[in-house]
């Protein structure tokens, strides 16, 4: 019922803030009467319905939504397939699914998350029980005494019990509204939670991946000192049988030092990115070593990924659905100022009983009710009440130009994310093509080099090559698995309705 409520708010904010500011009521009617929750149903057609009569002073600009995406390029363009909650899945790989599992169960921000949608939920429920009467009672003693004659003194005890009732009848919606507000507080504290979840798991992605390009790279860097310690060897044997000098040997010493003294610079990086991982999964430094033990390699992004129109991100993404509650907040708010310049009327009632003896309250002495009502209507206050209108009002517009900019913000960064994927396909592409030519080159050099055939300038020139083409490589197939995390992420994937 939760995700049903979200997609109603979410279809509804869209309509009113993207869309379709200019339907009439008939349209907006028409929508109301496909949705199955009559509750949320009607505050989102009198939010709808006040963005045409409220405050002139708030900018209600449509914004049109695009068709389709301009960089989608080979991602297929329909509805997703497959539920994108846990999208990790998709890149196969152990590790990282058991880490970002842990991580959403552990983690301390999802924890606050969620303590955060407990006391939306109570503060919603405290509003809501403002719409019922307030009924008190208490029970009280009097004891007294009397004198007479002198020597002579009377005393006694009596008993009272009452009851008092108040209620102030919602005449003009005021309370209503603020119901109204805070549920849909609760609803934008609801979609955080799936924000946080959202972001928790690209966020632990990204990191990961950085880890096992780090742990690829010191194997490549281990790899080459390997062979730079061989061709340090070969110029030392050379140098000593006569067939070459000493600046030979000394650049060969040189490069190898080179080549070892960025691995400390990387193992430093690994040890810190485990801890960094087990930060966000809410664990002490060092706990998740033996899981990440065992470099698996680089996460591989799925062969294909079909991608929504951009309306279906909108749905999709927690942020967006945030934004959209707070409008729905921010406009019964302003209804509930409205309201104030209207009547109340406030019903009360006393029921009093008194009598000599405390077990005597079904049989008292005497009794006493009352029932008042009083209806009151501001008539002068220096403004307040249009200021307080004023101030909401000016919310309110905050609440719709941040949805527009929330809304802008998804589609570039679908875009954004869908660019990035082509692009570095196409760098991963050529780089691994140079990269193998290069292998064949260093090997060629190193061989010639051996048969006394090439100068060691030049096998010095072709491992730095080799060695930088490697590390770009890396760098870049990195760059990719972070492209497809991010994209999902923009898709709106990281959180299950079932969350709620």
């Amino acid at each position: 019922m939760q995700g049903l409520r979200r997609y109603v708010v979410i279809e509804k904010i869209q309509t009113f803030a993207i869309s379709s500011s200019g339907r009439s009521f008939g349209a907006l009617r028409s929508l109301e009467m496909n949705q199955p929750h009559p509750l949320l149903s009607a505050v989102l057609i009198s939010v709808c319905l006040s963005a045409c009569v409220s405050d002139s002073n708030i900018n209600r600009k449509p914004l049109k939504v695009p068709a389709a995406w301009k960089n989608a390029g080979n991602f297929p363009v329909a509805a997703p397939s497959k539920d994108l909650s846990r999208w990790w899945g998709r890149f196969e790989d152990p590790a990282l699914n058991r880490l970002i599992t842990a991580a959403l169960q552990d983690s301390p921000d999802i924890s606050a998350a969620t303590a955060r949608v407990r006391e939306s939920r109570a503060r919603r429920d405290s509003v809501f029980a403002g719409l019922f009467p307030v009924l008190d009672g208490g029970v009280s003693s009097n004891s007294r005494s009397t004198d007479t004659d002198p020597g002579g003194r009377i005393s006694g005890t009596s008993y009272s019990a009452s009851l008092d009732a108040s209620w102030e009848v919602d005449l003009f919606g005021r309370r209503r509204s603020a119901i109204q507000a805070a549920a849909a507080d609760l609803g934008a504290t609801e979609e955080n939670m799936h924000s946080v979840h959202a972001a928790l798991a690209a966020e632990i992605a990204e990191a990961y991946t950085i880890l096992r390009a780090n742990e690829a790279r010191l194997a490549v860097l281990r790899s080459n000192v390997t062979t730079r310690e061989q061709t340090a060897q070969l110029a030392t044997w050379r140098q000593q049988a006569g067939e070459a000098d000493s600046l030979e040997a000394s650049q060969a010493q040189s490069s190898l030092e080179a080549a070892r003294a960025a691995i400390p610079s990387l193992e430093q990086s690994i040890a810190q990115g485990r801890n960094g991982l087990a930060l966000l999964a809410g664990r002490e430094p060092g706990s998740l070593d033996t899981l990440l033990s065992g470099s698996s390699g680089l996460p591989r992004p799925p062969k294909s990924l079909t991608i929504g129109i951009p309306a279906d991100v909108l749905r999709q993404r927690p942020d967006v659905r945030v934004a959209g509650y707070q409008v729905l907040a921010a406009a019964a708010t302003t209804r509930a100022a409205d309201a104030a310049r209207y009547p109340s009327l406030n019903l009360s009632g006393t029921l009093g009983l008194n009598t000599a003896s405390a077990g005597n309250f079904l049989n008292p002495e005497s009794t006493a009710a009352s029932l008042a009502n009083s209806l009151t209507s501001p008539i002068f206050d220096a403004g307040r009440i249009r200021a307080g209108i004023q101030a909401a009002s000016a919310v309110e517009q905050q609440a719709i130009d941040n949805y527009r900019s929330v809304v802008l913000t998804a589609l570039a960064e679908t875009e954004n994310s869908l660019i990035a994927c082509r692009r570095s396909a196409e760098r991963l592409a050529s780089l691994e093509k140079a990269t193998r030519l290069a292998r064949e080159s260093d090997e060629l050099a190193r061989q010639r080099y051996e048969a006394g055939e090439m100068d060691f300038l030049e096998v010095l020139d072709s491992q730095r090559t080799l060695l930088n083409l490697e590390d770009n490589l890396l760098t870049t197939r990195a760059d990719r698995t972070i492209a497809y995390i991010r994209l999902y992420q923009a898709l709106g994937g990281g959180w299950s309705p079932a969350d709620s």
